[in-house]
């Protein structure tokens, strides 16, 4: 089985493994009492931070462990908006962020705070000018990820972090996708990692609050972890998470090259093999190992699995995948086609024979499913009506896709096709298709019981 999916969680690292068992035995006690095993456990736990400390370029007493990543980010967020109250209640975050800090901004939103969320191109990247029109004098933190963990984007941290330091506005990042390759540049005020995204046990989170910065610890008051993590730290497993980062980091360098070879080679040999396929993201300023890619009439679901039964574990953002039937918020942001998307992210260590396998058995996968859903051939130039209706209520993706390409043979250049649509994810893959295809989308206008998608055919 090849595992494609480290952007997810990382397998873990033999040293971490290693270091874990190891402080099973001396980790155990707690590290607040002044006995022998109390002492043992201090200085593991003294260690791990130090390090941790040098991997990231901070002060050790600036370093705080949690219980996850999403645990690191919470706490930072209502921290800093707390300890800069008397500022404002303005936060502001990129569209493109991870669940975990577009749900934190969703509460102080509910609980009567301003959010800003500042748009991305159609690469997944944000700009520092957006970022500095965002700042408010009311604002009290700004937030964003140091790379995108659904398409691999890397955002311009270290030029947010500028314009941010100028306004006077702390900058939190999280860094959960690329602490494992190497430190995060730039002026940055708060950092939030995961251990078990670059192999580390998972429950293990990091968060860094620089000297200076203003921040408030939320819920009741703890002695542990300077009072912003609550709760008694678990040694072996943070032990094992910074013992996993330094490794990883040892290796970073020379199988980031390696890793970036595989996944451009996937990038330019999957739209070869298999057509009507958008590759998103970034193509350069990206992460090494992740690589992401949309099929037009494709089901994102129906093809993991047909990928999952030749012995691929992929990822996918796209709607069909998922409970809500709304395409990644990512994917949305970024305004790409959405259907049949497909996340590959290599861990370190992928073999090259499993990609070049992985890149040999696609285009059987999604024929197989493009057939199953009757999609269609591209259309050739026909006489008919001056609009043709297809009616896609009730219809979920890529059906309503695949529709409207098995009637756009049916008008003339000029003509135009109305797809009736309540699927969310029409607004997204519509536009999309028209774009791959060369054709005019007019736009949207209401429609009974949905939404109705006017394209007009160009040639």
């Amino acid at each position: 089985m090849a595992y494609f999916d480290a952007a997810s969680a990382a397998p873990l690292h033999p040293v971490a493994r290693q270091a874990l068992l190891a402080s099973l035995d001396e980790g155990w006690a707690d590290p607040a009492r002044l006995y022998r095993e109390g002492r043992r456990a201090r200085m593991l736990l003294d260690a791990a931070r130090e390090a941790a400390a040098e991997a990231v370029g901070c002060r050790a007493d600036e370093v705080v462990f949690t219980s996850s990543g999403t645990r690191a980010l919470h706490s930072g967020i209502a921290g800093a908006l707390a300890g800069r109250r008397r500022v404002g209640r303005h936060l502001v975050v990129s569209a493109v962020e991870h669940s975990s800090v577009l749900h934190a901004a969703e509460v102080f939103e509910a609980d009567g705070g301003a959010v800003t969320r500042v748009a991305v191109n159609r690469a997944g990247a944000v700009t520092p000018a957006d970022y500095a029109s965002a700042l408010r004098p009311d604002t009290a933190l700004a937030c964003l990820q140091s790379a995108n963990h659904e398409v691999g984007t890397a955002q311009p941290v270290a030029e947010v972090a500028e314009v941010c330091r100028g306004a006077g506005v702390p900058l939190l990042v999280d860094a959960a996708q690329s602490l494992g390759w190497g430190p995060v540049g730039g002026d940055w005020s708060l950092l939030a990692a995961s251990a078990h995204k670059w192999g580390g046990p998972s429950g293990v989170g990091l968060l860094v609050v620089r000297k200076g910065v203003r921040f408030a610890a939320q819920g009741p008051a703890d002695e542990r972890e300077s009072g912003r993590a609550p709760g008694f730290e678990n040694i072996p497993a943070i032990v094992a998470a910074v013992a996993s980062l330094r490794a990883v980091r040892a290796e970073a360098a020379q199988e980031a090259v390696r890793l970036r070879e595989l996944t451009e080679r996937i990038r330019t040999r999957v739209p070869q093999a298999v057509p009507d396929v958008e590759v998103v993201g970034d193509p350069e300023r990206r992460l090494p190992g992740i690589v992401t890619f949309s099929c037009l009439y494709v089901d994102g679901e129906a093809l993991l699995h047909e990928l999952d039964r030749e012995g691929f574990s992929v990822s996918s953002g796209s709607s069909c995948t998922s409970s809500t039937l709304t395409p990644s918020h990512v994917l949305r942001a970024m305004g790409v086609l959405s259907e049949g998307n497909v996340r590959v992210s290599l861990p370190m260590g992928a073999a090259e024979e499993d990609v070049e396998r992985f890149l040999a058995v696609l285009p059987g996968a999604v024929a197989g499913v493009r057939e199953k859903l009757g999609a269609p051939a591209a259309p050739a130039a026909q006489q008919g009506p001056g609009e043709v209706l297809v009616d896609s209520l009730g219809k979920r993706c890529p059906v309503p896709v695949i529709e409207l390409a098995k009637v756009f043979g049916q008008v003339p250049v000029g003509g135009t096709v109305r797809v009736l649509s309540d699927d969310e994810a029409a607004r997204l893959d519509i536009p999309a298709w028209c774009e791959m295809r060369g054709q005019e989308y007019i736009g949207e206008e209401p429609a009974e019981g949905g939404t109705a998608y006017l394209v007009r055919r160009t040639s």
